[in-house]
């Protein structure tokens, strides 16, 4: 699953429901409503990859978080393609290698004894960091958390987090701005 479903919050949903007995359609539900996620990067960083249908196809396969993160904190075109292809390789080869050890010594390994428990929520501070250094980044960091803390009283334990990510939406740019953005299409409505 590790090497054709590459999306972490997948795997360990896929895995969480099917481990306390849920249907395997529950597991696919979730696990795709965690990966929806990716659709969005993906569009985002279709002006970053170009390149080939091959090329395109692998990229989709690396679409991530992380990939999304790296790439977009860079400022050239080059330099995000750079980020996205060396964050990705280095995943998609780490997290295999670390699901296959998981799976041969897991029950020799206590996450909470290394410390790894705080990984993801470290990775995740990582990735945000760079876009908060944009006013519309810090807008879109601030009303998500603002979202998730009001919500935290009145709804079950998940729901305040994915409403919260509405707040992205403050980064979509307008029609105006994002025709403005494409060389040659300067005025054009």
């Amino acid at each position: 699953m590790s090497l054709l479903v590459f999306t972490g919050a997948s795997q360990f949903s896929a895995v969480a429901v099917v481990a306390d007995g849920g249907s395997t359609g529950a597991a696919l539900g979730s696990a795709m409503l965690l990966a929806a996620r990716n659709g969005v990067y993906g569009l985002a960083m279709s002006r970053v990859i170009g390149g080939s249908l091959p090329a395109r196809l692998v990229a989709a396969h690396l679409v991530l978080d992380e990939t999304t993160a790296m790439a977009t904190a860079q400022d050239a075109r080059r330099t995000q393609r750079a980020a996205f292809w060396i964050t990705g390789a280095a995943i998609f080869g780490f997290w295999n290698v670390a699901t296959l050890l998981g799976a041969l010594a897991g029950d020799a390994i206590d996450p909470q004894t290394l410390g790894l428990d705080a990984a993801f929520p470290a990775g995740f501070v990582a990735m945000v960091a760079p876009q908060l250094r944009h006013r519309i980044g810090l807008a879109a960091g601030v009303l998500g958390a603002l979202i998730c803390l009001a919500l935290i009283p009145f709804t079950p334990v998940g729901v305040p987090i994915l409403c919260s990510s509405a707040a992205v939406l403050l980064g979509v740019p307008s029609r105006q701005q994002a025709t403005a953005e494409l060389p040659g299409t300067a005025g054009v409505p």
